[in-house]
């Protein structure tokens, strides 16, 4: 093609009609999928010029959400946390329930990629009419997480999906991060991978209001049903994820469908429990209430980067802290008194 007949096409090429308000509001109240994933994307956005509609978008449908039940999944690398989530959520939609995925991927710090694979990964449950799938690349800001993923689930709850599942990828940081957003945690494992309760840590344990260990079928029964004892005796002796709860171990396999339905029926006992006591409702305010210092904290650091002074100072400011010359606490106050004095300029 040449370069006449490109720009051409270019010019000539339909623009997507830009939104209002109104627009994004009754799309997403309809369920219009298509907006529905225009709206996550504004909401994802980080440019300034589209932070204020977003804004009032989620002001307008934040009467309409709250009525999901969050549910974070994680688990270490090779637990099949996709075959999962897809066996799990066909099961919901089975039960007539409507179900959002919204897959948490790291980017990598090194190549800046993302791994984006989700619907390919999940083929049978990204064609079913009552699910939605949405990979959210993180930006390399746990923060940045935080905000996004909440912000994207709000928005899905507006559009009728009554289950949000939120998987995040690996054992790290970032699980503390999904804990706060969600009302149920599940941690899925593996057996017969050595000492099984070497490789995780017990704060991630924590966490946990119920641990499944998948894959077990075949051969594998009897070391998940070991595993599953193990796990069983090691929650005894940790504090309770959630008041009123006791974390037990379950096992199945997701490949096979097998003990799929006996975990929904334990988070609908876990829903029903903590709905009674207040539990529930006590967890959704207070982590509402961390949700604004966590914009807090966020806001203040990206003006601080963004600001020019403290650009400027950083590179020899952060040579000198290599080199030895200057001690951090001296660093820290030499650049925030250079981020004070840029913001009294303006």
């Amino acid at each position: 093609m040449g370069t006449d007949e490109a720009a051409t096409r270019q010019k000539t090429a339909p623009r997507r009609r830009q939104l209002s308000v109104d627009d994004y509001v009754q799309g997403v109240l309809e369920g219009d999928r298509v907006i529905l994933a225009r709206t996550i994307t504004l909401v994802e956005s980080n440019s300034a010029a589209h932070l204020e509609t977003a804004q009032e978008v989620l002001k307008q449908l934040l009467p309409h959400t709250g009525k999901s039940i969050r549910i974070g999944i994680t688990g270490v690398p090779g637990v099949g946390k996709s075959t999962f989530i897809e066996a799990f959520g066909c099961h919901l939609i089975e039960q007539g329930h409507k179900v959002a995925v919204l897959a948490i991927d790291p980017t990598s710090s090194r190549t800046k990629g993302s791994i984006l694979g989700d619907k390919t990964r999940m083929e049978l449950l990204s064609r079913e009419p009552n699910a939605f799938i949405r990979p959210s690349p993180t930006g390399g800001v746990l923060g940045g997480v935080s905000r996004k993923s909440k912000e994207t689930t709000l928005v899905c709850e507006a559009a009728g999906f009554d289950v949000v599942l939120l998987e995040t990828v690996g054992v790290g940081q970032s699980e503390t991060m999904v804990r706060s957003m969600v009302d149920f945690f599940l941690l899925l494992m593996l057996a017969g991978a050595g000492d099984e309760l070497q490789g995780i840590k017990k704060g991630i344990m924590e966490l946990a209001d119920a641990i499944v260990i998948n894959k077990a079928d075949g051969d594998n029964i009897a070391p998940a049903q070991q595993a599953k004892a193990e796990y069983n005796r090691a929650v005894h002796y940790l504090a309770p994820a959630t008041q009123g709860w006791q974390t037990k171990a379950y096992t199945c396999s997701a490949l096979n469908n097998d003990g799929v339905a006996k975990i929904w029926a334990v988070i609908e006992a876990f829903r029903q429990q903590t709905t009674a006591s207040g539990v529930f409702e006590n967890r959704r305010r207070a982590q509402m209430v961390d949700w604004v210092h966590s914009i807090i904290k966020e806001q203040l650091l990206t003006q601080f980067y963004s600001s020019l002074a403290v650009q400027q100072a950083l590179p020899g400011i952060e040579a000198d802290v290599a080199n030895g010359v200057l001690p951090a606490t001296s660093a820290v106050k030499a650049l925030l008194n250079s981020f004070e004095n840029d913001k009294e300029d303006k």
